[in-house]
C-alpha cells in the first residue's frame, strides 16, 4: 500500500502542563533496521507521558523524541530483515515512543498479535502494563503460587495488570485504593483485600490482615515513606520491587528490617533497556500471559477513551488520578 507523506501526530513542544500538547502535521518516522511501521489504531496513555510531557522524564538516545509508549494497530512497512511479521498483521507493541501519531515505528520482537477475543484498543492497553508487571513482579520479585503479594495503587493500569496476574498465577492479593468505587472495582479483578489507604493506616491494616507475618512481595510505584512502611510489611525473605516515585526517592529509612528479615529490595525502568531484554519480556508474555488472555482469565480495564486531538484532556484525567483502569487515545480507526 502506499503510504502518506506525513502524519498528524502530537507535539509537545519544550515540555510543561497538559495544555502545551497540540496536533502538529510532520513525516512519518524512517524504518531502521529490525523495524516495522505500525498505523496507529490506538495508544495507551501511561504516566510516563506525562512526565514527559512535563521536562522530568527525557526520552532515552536513539528513541523518538514522541509522547507514546504502547500502540495496536496494522503493520504497513517492515525493514528487509524481519521475517515474522507480515504487511497487514494486527499487532500491539512496546514502543520507546512515538505512539501518540498516526503511524509508529516498533522494533519487531516487541510486537505481539492481538489476542484473539480482544478488541484492538483492548491489545493497544496491553503491552507496557503487562511487560512492566511479568518482569518486575515475576522475574525480578519472584512471585509463586501460594505467595501473598500487595501491589499499590490497584486501580492503575499497572495495578489493575499486578492484580490479574498475581491471582492468575495463585497468589494472594492486596492493594491500596484511594476509595470504596475503587476497592469495589480491584475486587471483582481479584484483589483478595483493598485497603483504603486515604481511612486507615494501610501498613498496620496489612500487617493484621496476613496475621503479622508480612507479604512475601511488594510493588510499588509510591516511594516517600511508603518506602521504609513496605520494608516493615515483608514477611522472611520478602522482596520490594520499586518502579516509580511519585513522592520523594530520596528518603530516611531504617534499614534493620533489610538485615533481619533477609529481605531485597530492587527495581527497574522498563524504556532503557536494550532491544534484546524487551524481545526477551515479549517473548515470555507470549508464552505464558497470552493464553490467560485469550482465555478471559486476564485481561484490561479501560476507563476512557479521547481522540487523538484531545490528548490534554487525556493528561488532565491521568493527572487527577480519579480513572479506573487505563485511559487511551483513538488514532484511526
Amino acid at each position: 500500500m502506499a503510504l502518506p507523506s506525513s502524519m498528524q501526530y502530537i507535539d509537545h513542544g519544550a515540555g510543561g502542563p497538559a495544555s502545551v500538547m497540540q496536533v502538529k502535521q510532520g513525516p512519518l518516522p524512517v524504518l531502521k533496521s529490525g523495524e516495522v511501521l505500525i498505523e496507529v489504531a490506538y495508544a495507551g496513555v501511561n504516566r510516563p507521558d506525562v512526565l514527559q510531557r512535563a521536562g522530568s522524564y527525557p526520552p532515552p538516545p536513539g528513541a523518538s523524541p514522541l509522547l507514546g509508549l504502547e500502540v495496536a494497530g496494522k503493520i504497513v512497512a517492515k525493514a528487509d530483515d524481519v521475517t515474522q511479521w507480515n504487511i497487514g498483521d494486527t499487532v500491539c507493541a512496546l514502543t520507546s515512543g512515538g505512539g501518540y501519531a498516526e503511524y509508529c515505528m516498533a522494533h519487531a520482537s516487541h510486537c505481539l498479535l492481538a489476542p484473539k477475543g480482544l478488541s484492538i484498543e483492548e491489545a493497544a492497553a496491553l503491552p507496557e502494563n503487562y511487560f512492566t508487571v511479568w518482569t518486575n513482579v515475576f522475574e525480578r520479585g519472584g512471585l509463586k503460587s501460594g505467595e501473598s503479594f500487595l501491589v499499590h495503587g490497584g486501580s492503575s493500569g499497572i495495578g489493575i495488570t499486578a492484580i490479574q496476574l498475581a491471582k492468575a498465577f495463585g497468589a494472594t492479593v492486596y492493594t491500596t485504593v484511594g476509595n470504596a468505587e475503587k476497592a469495589a472495582a480491584v475486587k471483582k479483578l481479584g484483589a483478595d483485600f483493598a485497603i483504603n489507604y486515604r481511612e486507615q493506616d494501610w501498613a498496620k491494616e496489612l500487617w493484621n490482615l496476613t496475621g503479622k507475618k508480612g507479604v512475601n512481595c511488594i510493588l510499588d510505584m509510591v516511594g516517600g515513606p511508603y518506602i521504609e512502611q513496605n520494608l516493615r510489611s515483608l514477611a522472611l525473605e520478602g522482596r520490594l520491587v520499586q518502579i516509580a516515585f511519585l513522592q520523594p526517592s530520596k528518603v530516611d529509612i531504617d534499614c534493620m528490617p533489610i538485615m533481619i528479615k533477609r529481605l531485597t529490595f530492587t527495581g527497574s525502568t522498563l524504556r532503557p533497556r536494550t532491544v534484546e531484554q524487551k524481545g526477551a519480556i515479549a517473548a515470555a508474555l507470549r508464552e505464558k500471559v497470552w493464553p490467560l488472555l485469550e482465555a478471559k482469565q486476564v485481561g484490561t480495564l479501560i476507563h476512557a477513551t479521547f481522540p487523538l486531538a484531545e490528548a490534554t484532556k487525556a493528561h488532565e484525567m491521568m493527572e487527577a488520578s480519579t480513572h479506573i483502569g487505563k485511559i487511551m487515545l483513538k488514532v484511526k480507526g
